[in-house]
């Protein structure tokens, strides 16, 4: 029975992702339309936009220009990498293996389950898939809307950003139902951007990115956190009393009151080379900002504490396999400037690197 299950799983992936081939293969002066695209590259977005109280900040199509993930001071991909120990985190001379790979937009936003496998967002299937640390590979959910970003609380709770047109968080488990979709009385697409990363907290609510900071109540209330912020990669601290924001080439930190509102805000770190993207924590409280061909390794207190290379840009970080000792990464194999192209179709891959350090047991990410 588990191979006939496993076998059809492996046929709705590979069905999915022959779906993913098939729309890359579409004319390509044909309109975008999802689900499968993200919401700003929708060609139906201007209607949608229409009915906004006020005009969406102008923040240009996602993907396009530099963003701010990449981190264009550090060095292009190259196999020639070499990793330098950092005591307590990374043995030097480690090397990162790929162990699954796709085609089209279909990694993203990956989280730990606590079986040691990683949970990935696909974006152009609209699916989530389960993958093995050895890199088999199953379908967990379908039609997320391109879902973009997983996160899930210390109560189980796990939660999709769905990027496709009148974007929306979503529960998937353990019941499946929308959290919000709507902020001051428009679409969250009125926000301008993408919906980007996501951070659950143990109350039910959501912390997301979409070029500023927002927090999603229990009830599915939306209130904007943080000023002046230019947000992407998002993590709540070991303890759920600080969040960690990327932005505009730092990190920034806010403290999170009971009501889940945020103050404080103040920068944690500055990131060499810029850049920041889907972050995580370890046990110690230490945080991974990947950028770029790097993971910048930021201790509890800010201190930067080095940078582990890889051969490919990367995208999103956390920690899983056994005991939590592997670092796993989306990685995004290709040049900034290709990546960038609305018709470009990606190979992203998900990469494993052993560590010495452990990730935080007490939560997903």
């Amino acid at each position: 029975m588990k191979s006939t299950t496993s076998f059809t799983h492996t046929l709705i992936l590979l069905a999915a992702t022959m779906a993913g081939i098939a729309a890359a293969a579409v004319d390509e002066t044909a309109p975008l339309q999802g689900p499968g695209a993200q919401a700003a590259r929708d060609a139906r977005e201007p209607e949608v936009l229409a009915t906004c109280p006020r005009s969406p900040p102008q923040q240009g199509i996602p993907g396009r220009g530099p963003g701010p993930g990449f981190a264009s001071e550090m060095p292009p991909p190259s196999d020639n990498y070499q990793v330098n120990a950092i005591p307590g985190v990374v043995k030097s001379e480690v090397r990162w293996k790929v162990i699954w790979q796709t085609t089209g937009n279909n990694a993203d936003g990956i989280i730990s389950l606590p079986n040691g496998n990683v949970l990935n967002a696909q974006n152009n299937n609209s699916a989530v898939v389960e993958i093995t640390p050895e890199g088999q590979a199953k379908v967990l959910y379908t039609d997320t809307n391109t879902g973009g970003a997983l996160s899930m609380n210390k109560k189980g709770q796990l939660f999709v950003a769905q990027r496709g047109l009148r974007a929306s968080i979503w529960q998937l488990a353990p019941e499946r139902k929308m959290l919000a979709n709507s902020y001051d009385s428009g679409s969250l697409d009125c926000l301008g951007g993408v919906l980007n990363d996501i951070a659950a907290d143990s109350k039910g609510g959501v912390y997301f990115s979409q070029g500023g900071l927002y927090y999603a109540a229990p009830d599915g209330k939306v209130t904007r956190q943080g000023q002046d912020l230019f947000t992407n990669g998002i993590v709540l601290s070991r303890d759920e009393k600080t969040l960690f924001v990327t932005s505009a080439g730092t990190v920034v930190a806010l403290d999170v009151q009971p009501d889940g509102s945020l103050t404080n805000q103040r920068t944690f770190a500055e990131l060499p080379g810029r850049g920041g993207d889907g972050m995580t924590i370890d046990a110690e409280g230490r945080l991974y900002v990947p950028g770029g061909t790097g993971v910048r390794v930021i201790a509890a207190d800010g201190k930067y504490l080095g940078t582990i290379p890889a051969p490919v840009y990367l995208t999103s970080v956390t920690f899983g396999g056994p005991n939590k000792k592997t670092l796993f990464a989306v990685g995004q194999p290709g040049l900034p400037g290709m990546l960038q192209q609305p018709r470009y179709t990606p190979h992203p891959q998900i990469l494993a690197l052993p560590m010495e350090a452990q990730g935080y047991l007490g939560r997903a990410k």
